[in-house]
């Protein structure tokens, strides 16, 4: 539902086929241009010649076609089509990025909603609990066998449990709300999921390694590379000769008293050498070329981030795993040791105070056993992000994938359309 619903992902999609609209824009050099000019309006004229003198009102009229192609720029065309080649293939994985981070929100927010709901559950058990021991200290109070001392005591922890259990209500909510935000629907019955750590590396290293060659991000950062490189050409192409080919056709009516029609064609071959401009042609270079070697660091950062998420993510998997277990152990032990509490209680050998806390400590335990085990889930896929598989195709989501390469190849070579095409 998220890689449907999602209004980030559909953003960054839209933005992928704008993208893919440079490259035609850059072909366009390639490709010839034409124009057509016409002029027509009343013009009052007087000429003398030959000792006689002639005016009155004309009707000049005139239209020309013109066509120019270029046959020499410095290769700045195909510098400049590699450089949009290079930001659509960068585009797209921008987008692999964005789906992989869209995906993984909406696994955490699957599992905060679940969480959520467990630990609501928790707290109600935990406040139904106590008020059953403050109406069972209230029962031995009547009688004698305790003091008003221990009464408060109860009252105060249903006073506490009362409180938790709005909180839970409250961040329940919360965790709904950031569910629907992000897969675009209202959480209904969720089920515990299925475990993905089956396509994880078996080690820290290999999740490293996966990393800094597989995530979009990185990738991204390579293609910026590309592109920065062929722009410092482009860049360089202004201090290169241009060459044109134009031919003109035209013709003219009523232009003077003397000629009723003057038509004419003509070819010419232009060429333009620059000499001097005011140095912004060198500016341009030198900035170009700072501007690669940034990109080229950017790839060093983003590798960085990576390698630190990786050992981040994966130890945050393996200390998860044996809080799970220590979680496990330490629920089975307070819920023994409540069972023999409330027996000691009954008998006298335990306070109020006894029964309370061993309460409160099982409640404890059994939350730190949710949270641990949402932990471990979303650790998981989080490094299937890190090694660039959190993508519709690798989790084998049932949903029609959407394809960039289909928008790019519908309006690659087009040479005219103002209609987007249906690539989505």
């Amino acid at each position: 539902m998220a890689y449907v619903n999602n209004p980030t992902l559909n953003s960054q999609r839209a933005g992928t086929r704008a993208t893919d609209e440079k490259v035609p824009q850059a072909l366009s050099g390639y490709r010839p241009t034409l124009g057509a000019t016409a002029s027509a309006g009343p013009e009052y004229g007087r000429q003398t010649g030959s000792g006689v003198t002639t005016s009155g009102w004309l009707w000049p009229r005139s239209f020309a076609l013109t066509a120019a192609y270029t046959l020499f720029n410095g290769f700045t065309t195909a510098n400049q089509t590699r450089n949009a080649e290079s930001q659509v293939r960068g585009s797209r994985e921008t987008l692999r990025n964005t789906e992989q981070a869209v995906l993984l929100n909406a696994a955490t927010a699957y599992m905060n909603v679940i969480q959520a709901i467990a630990l609501l559950d928790l707290q109600r058990q935990s406040l139904a609990a106590f008020e059953q021991e403050l109406r069972a200290t209230r029962d031995r109070f009547n009688v004698g066998e305790v003091t008003r001392t221990d009464v408060a005591q109860a009252e105060a922890r249903v006073a506490d449990a009362q409180y938790q259990v709005s909180q839970a209500i409250a961040n329940l909510s919360s965790a709904r709300a950031v569910y629907r935000q992000v897969i675009g629907v209202e959480p209904g019955k969720l089920s515990t999921p299925r475990s993905i750590e089956g396509m994880l590396p078996k080690n820290v290293d290999s999740v490293i390694a996966s990393g800094l060659t597989r995530h979009p991000a990185v990738k991204a950062s390579e293609f910026a590379v590309d592109a920065a490189v062929f722009q410092v050409k482009v860049a360089e192409g202004a201090l290169m000769p241009n060459l044109n080919v134009q031919g003109q056709l035209s013709q003219a009516y009523d232009q003077n008293f003397s000629v009723d029609s003057l038509g004419g064609a003509a070819v010419t071959l232009n060429l333009s050498v620059p000499i001097y401009q005011g140095g912004v042609e060198y500016a341009n270079i030198r900035q170009a070329k700072e501007l690669a070697s940034q990109a080229r660091i950017e790839v060093d950062v983003n590798r960085d981030t990576i390698r630190a998420q990786a050992v981040q993510y994966w130890g945050a998997l393996e200390a998860s795993k044996a809080q799970i277990q220590a979680a496990q152990s330490s629920v089975a032990a307070n819920t023994l040791a409540l069972e023999g509490v409330r027996e000691e209680w009954r008998v006298g050998q335990r306070t109020t105070t006894d029964v309370l806390n061993a309460q409160r400590d099982l409640t404890n335990s059994q939350s730190a056993l949710v949270v641990a085990q949402r932990d471990r889930v979303v650790a998981a896929y989080s490094l299937i992000a890190i090694i660039g598989k959190l993508d519709a195709i690798s989790l084998g989501l049932k949903v029609n994938v959407y394809n960039p390469t289909t928008h790019y190849e519908q309006v690659r070579d087009s040479w005219a359309g103002v209609r987007t095409p249906d690539g989505k």
